[in-house]
Order: structure tokens, then sequence, then C-alpha cells
């Protein structure tokens, strides 16, 4: 990796000239010689600096906002600028009168600090608290200055998924398409004939041809290995309950490692909006979630290790022994079990062939650019459906959800219904299935079967997002951990035959709330039969796993 540009960013906005170039002045007195101090005179004009500065790979440490700006608030503009720096430290500037609303921003945009006008002496009210912000911006956040450049065709089903990667990992990158000339510069410079796509070129100049993800985790410094042969706890799947478990396993002095094999969050981080997850009011992105609860895992002294599959359990006398596809191996006392579930694929004719390229699995996030003016469709009728409808509708002409059911309230939250009935451009289609879909090397048409009339009708579509059903992917549990007949893992009760504890299950007592038919293996979130299929919950159950972990190891 590229070594970190020398000075790192602090901004200040505040649509006051005379303020502005005041807290610009303090800062640059205290702080000019590390960081560039950057001003702004409106919310817009630093989101707009901010936006060239991502695409430079650039960092910001911390930003500091005024409250009180005419067209966008400190608030608002913070709400903004967390997406494109999700780990800059947060600092708002506030009237007396103000305190109530800095209070609340707490929730809205994780405040780190909010600071009462005037801060005058500096010495006693500003710099002990960017001193501190500056000192918990940790080593890990600044990874994010190695600037990635990928070159891609916008129908290469790839080059999607390296975009997906990145972007899930927090990773910042520059996107060009193959055929337009800068893109073509780049291919040429890198050595490249362009045939085989995505070409990736790192920091350092190096050109990475389709590279795996692994590949592309050891470029921008993801962990990929683990630190150590055992520990106290492996948590397999990152996911909203494996890293709540993560959290309080590591906080309560479990030595934990968590495996994912993509990237932390799950399907609720590539969620665009949770609106009904405790303790979040005005709603938090799943991405911004799942960062905070990296940072927090991280924090605690858990080990994240990614793009590592895990392909088989075993039983080694007091030993849980997980093994990976590539032939390594790691031991602990316990395992959770965190894997989550998988969107089912759509079996329509044609389909699979447009994979990557024009139809996508889950909200894909780095699709929406492309999405804008367009007339959107997706596939099925739970949150995340609804979720990534209300994200898409911003940009796109229309987005049309099409459900089996002759309605959206079997299986979608009461509050997002009702923010899809007012939203103009989006449309429901209820009691209605894709026939079949076909296009020239992408998605150009799908074709709508109305179940009741058996109606068809072929429409003109070039995105199309899939959100149903939930494969658990637990095959490689086979012959060592139960499960039921869609797949998803037993535990406690549900083990229980007419009372009894499961077949050969070698304890006295019976298993935990939460533990399969192998002491000492728990399961928790979405991968559990007859879990909630919540994001609270997943987190909840994350949190009681590790409680039953303790347990476990008292008793052993």
């Amino acid at each position: 990796m590229a070594t970190v540009s020398a000075r790192t960013a602090i901004l200040t906005v505040d649509d006051d000239p005379g303020v502005s170039r005041a807290v610009a002045r303090d800062l640059r007195r205290r702080y000019g010689d590390r960081h560039r101090i950057i001003r702004a005179e409106s919310g817009g004009q630093a989101l707009e600096a901010l936006r060239e500065m991502t695409l430079r790979g650039e960092l910001v440490a911390v930003i500091v906002a005024d409250y009180r700006m005419p067209g966008m608030n400190g608030i608002e503009f913070l709400e903004q600028a967390m997406d494109l720096y999700p780990n800059a430290r947060r600092v708002l500037l506030t009237a007396y009168a103000d305190t109530g609303a800095a209070i609340d921003a707490i929730n809205v945009v994780d405040l780190d600090h909010y600071l009462l006008k005037p801060w005058d002496p500096p010495e006693e009210k500003l710099y002990p608290v960017v001193d501190a912000l500056l000192d918990t911006w940790s080593p890990q956040d600044r990874r994010a200055a190695a600037e990635i450049t990928v070159v891609g065709h916008r129908w290469s089903a790839r080059s999607s998924e390296v975009r997906e990667f990145l972007a899930r990992n927090q990773v910042p990158y520059r996107w060009y398409q193959v055929d337009e000339p800068e893109g073509e510069r780049l291919v040429s410079a890198s050595g490249r004939d362009g045939r085989t796509l995505p070409v990736v070129i790192t920091a350092t100049g190096d050109a990475l041809v389709a590279p795996s993800d692994t590949e592309l985790a050891t470029t921008v410094g993801l962990t990929t290995t683990p630190s150590a042969d055992f520990y106290d706890l492996i948590i397999i799947g990152g996911g909203p309950a494996g890293l709540g478990a993560a959290v309080y396993g590591a906080s309560e002095g479990l030595r934990t490692v968590l495996v994912e094999r993509t990237a932390t969050g799950g399907q609720a981080g590539q969620s665009s909006r949770i609106e009904n997850y405790l303790g979040f009011p005005d709603g938090v992105s799943g991405d911004q979630l799942a960062n905070r609860a990296r940072r927090q895992a991280t924090k605690f002294g858990a080990e994240l290790v990614t793009t590592r599959d895990v392909v088989g359990l075993e039983v080694n006398g007091s030993a849980r022994t997980v093994r990976f596809a590539d032939g390594a191996r790691l031991d602990a006392h316990t395992v959770i079990l965190a894997t989550g579930v998988a969107y089912r694929q759509l079996r329509a004719p044609g389909l699979d062939a447009f994979t990557g390229r024009g139809v996508y699995y889950g909200s894909a996030l780095t699709e929406a650019a492309g999405c804008a003016e367009q007339d959107i469709y997706l596939v099925g009728g739970a949150n995340s459906a609804g979720q990534a409808a209300v994200y898409l509708a911003r940009a796109a002409r229309s987005v049309t959800i099409l459900v089996r059911a002759e309605s959206l309230t079997q299986s979608m939250s009461h509050y997002l219904i009702q923010q899809i009935a007012d939203i103009p451009n989006i449309h429901v289609r209820t009691c209605t299935e894709i026939t079949a879909a076909d296009g020239d090397g992408h998605l150009e048409r799908i074709t709508l079967r109305h179940r009741v009339t058996d109606e068809t009708e072929t429409v003109k579509a070039a995105h199309l997002f899939v959100f149903i059903g939930a494969a658990p992917r637990t095959e490689w549990l086979d012959g060592v951990v139960a499960r039921d007949e869609l797949g998803f893992v037993l535990a406690g009760p549900d083990l229980a035959v007419g009372g009894a504890a499961p077949k050969g299950w070698p304890l006295d007592r019976a298993p935990y709330h939460l533990e399969t038919n192998v002491p000492g293996v728990f399961v928790a979130g979405d991968v559990r039969s007859e879990s909630g299929k919540r994001v609270a919950s997943a987190v909840g159950e994350g949190s009681m796993a590790v409680m039953l972990v303790h347990r476990y190891l008292e008793k052993t």
C-alpha cells in the first residue's frame, strides 16, 4: 500500500464569514502544521469540497459545522457528509438556545461533540475537544487514504462485484468505463489490452486484472489471516448478529475472531435506510450501522478476518475446529454461527445470463447512479425491497415493485408501506411475476405475468433488483449440526423431541437456548430456525449467544 498523504484535513463550515474565518484561524494556529484546514461558508459548498476530496483519495479527520445555516442546517449537512466520510469525527457549533437540537443530533448523525459559541478561549474550549477527537480517529480510519482505480465495463458482472466489494468494505475508489477516453488511457498505461475486466490499479501503480476478493482485500489492507491458532470464540458471519457477538465477546474479555466471506454488515449492510432500529429515530443506513459496529468491535480487541470461506466444522475433544476452503483451519473453545441468509435466485428464462449485467441480487447501491432517469424494477415484498425502492426513487424516473402476493402487508413493515404510498414515482404491482428476460449483452426487457388473469406484458427494463426469499447456505454443516428442512439451524428447545435431548447429545443438561446439537456451538440471527429476521433481533441474539458462551465455558 502507498503511504498516506502527509496531512489529513479538518473542515469547518459556517455561513457567517466572520465566524468561519475565526474558526479556521484558531484551528490553523493549533493544527496547521499537521493538518490542512479547509473552510466553507455553506453546507452545499462544503459537500462539494468533500466530494472532490473523496475522488482524490484524501482524508478528513474532523468536520466542524455550525447548526444555524440557511438552506441546509448543520445536522442536515453532517448527515450527508457521513456518506462521504463516515469515519470523520463530527462537531456541531451551537448557540445556547440550540442545545436541544445538538443533543438530538447525537442520534441523527452520531455526533461526537457539540460546542457552544463563543468558544473563546480556544485553549480551554476548542483545542481539548479537537485533540481528543484526533486521538480517537484510529489508524483503521486512515486506511482509506490509499486510492484504488477501477476500470471496467458497465455491463461486466465482475466489474460490478469488485465495485460492490470495495464499497461495502469502506474502501474509496474511482470508477472509469473502459469505453471512455480516460478509461482507455488508464488501461493502456497499465500495459493491459482491456479484454479481461475489470482492471484494478492500486495506489502504487500496480495493475490487477479481474482480481479475486482475497487479492483485493490484501491490496487495500484488510485482514485476511487470523493472528493466532486458537481463540475462546470464533464467530462465523459478519452481519448484525455476528457483529453484535463480536462487540460483546471482545468487550467481556474473550479472545474473539470474526470470520466473514465478503464484507461485514450482511444483508442489513446493503440497506439504504433502516428506520425501525432502536435509538435512530431518523433512520440509519445499513452501511453506517455496520461501520460503527465494526469500529466498536475492533476497539474492544476483536479480530475481523475477511474473504475467508468456511467449508467445515469439526469437534476435536474440547476444541471446535473451523476449516477454510484453502485447507487452513482454526480452533476455539466455542463457535457462534451467524452466517445470515442470501437472496434466492430468481428462476425465469434468460435471467441467469444477466446477473451483474442489469440483474442484481440485493440493493447493489453502487449501481444506483446508473439508474438516474430510468424505469427500475424490484422483485420482493420484504423490508429490504421497500427500503431499496425508496432510495432508488430519488433519482429514477419510476420504480416498480413486483410481488407475487396480493399486497405488501404480509411481509413489509407498516411504516415502509406508508412511505411507499406517499412517493408518486413508486408503483406496486401485486400478483405479478417475471416469466422471461432478454437483451443484447445486458438486460433490456422483462416479461411480466399476472398470476390471477394470466395476462402477460413485456416492458423495457435495464435494471432489475431482486430481494426474494432467504437461503441459509448451511450445506457445509451436513452431518455435524442439525438443521430444519429448509436448512436453517436448530437450537435450544427446537432440538427437543418430546422433551428429550437431541440424538447424540453428550451432556447431562439440555442445550442452552441458542446452542445447537453440538455443545459449545451456538447460533444467532437469521440463520437460526424460526428467527425474527430483523436487525434488532439479530443483534440481541448475538449478545445473548455470548452470554451463553460464558455459561458454557464456566461449566466445561
